[in-house]
């Protein structure tokens, strides 16, 4: 039978790489600001087989969630795997200035993350049935001073994204954790790339190997989990000149 994938953040250059791994003759949902714009997108996963819808979303909007969720399943069926690709690197420099700036990285990085996951595993319990996939970040493992504020909503939403797990335990409902390196990519292009970096693709071969194992957590590439639990024993001193 085939299967429903909902993509928030369908301009991701990893949601998307998820996307056209699951795609099959599956259908898929690609959420995002500027809908009518992923004519790109949506062509490559109709290229992998895929049946392709297009719905305008505003991760920053949590009054709207629920009520895009619900349409999205009236109009399409039940939910089976959702990816929550959506994010905002920012401007670690600006946001020391403007503390603006350093509120709307952590809305969008955190609290809608918060709420969008709240009303989705809701809906997928109601459901009976359903599969998250969250991206965390290495950076929220150990915080480091070159990118806090970024670091500090991928810490929460990392924090929370595992309590979230663990209270879907029992259930027919579960969620994937990955925890990426530094990505090069689109995001972070113009940056120097840090030890042990990933591309888009080889973190979605990672969390499509992940699902496919029924794993609840997966680092990309697999060495930064003993090279971050080595780094949490780093002195203050020392992690505070830590590149990003």
């Amino acid at each position: 039978m085939s299967e429903t994938i909902l993509v928030l953040g369908g301009r991701s250059e990893i949601g998307l790489a998820v996307a056209q791994r699951l795609a099959g003759a599956n259908k898929v949902i690609l959420a995002a600001r500027r809908s009518g714009d992923l004519d790109e997108q949506e062509a490559t996963l109709r290229q992998a087989g895929a049946e392709v819808a297009r719905v305008e979303f505003d991760a920053d909007d949590l009054a709207g969630h629920r009520p895009l969720l619900d349409s999205i399943v009236a109009e399409h069926g039940a939910l089976d795997v959702v990816v929550v690709a959506f994010g905002l690197l920012g401007d670690q420099q600006r946001a020391e200035e403007d503390a603006a700036h350093a509120v709307s990285i952590v809305h969008t990085d955190y609290v809608a993350h918060v709420h969008i996951l709240t009303e989705l595993a809701n809906l997928l319990r109601e459901q009976g049935k359903g599969t998250l996939v969250v991206f965390s970040s290495v950076a929220g493992v150990r915080v480091r001073r070159a990118n806090y504020v970024y670091g500090s909503a991928k810490a929460g939403l990392d924090g929370f994204a595992s309590g979230l797990a663990d209270a879907l335990h029992g259930s027919k409902v579960r969620l994937l954790l990955v925890r990426p390196g530094f990505v090069i990519g689109r995001m972070t292009e113009g940056m120097s790339p840090a030890p042990f970096s990933s591309t888009p693709d080889q973190v979605a071969d990672a969390t499509v190997a992940a699902l496919r194992r029924g794993r609840g957590e997966v680092w990309v590439p697999a060495v930064l989990r003993p090279v971050f639990f080595l780094m949490r024993l780093l002195p203050r001193f020392v992690w505070r000149r830590m590149p990003r």
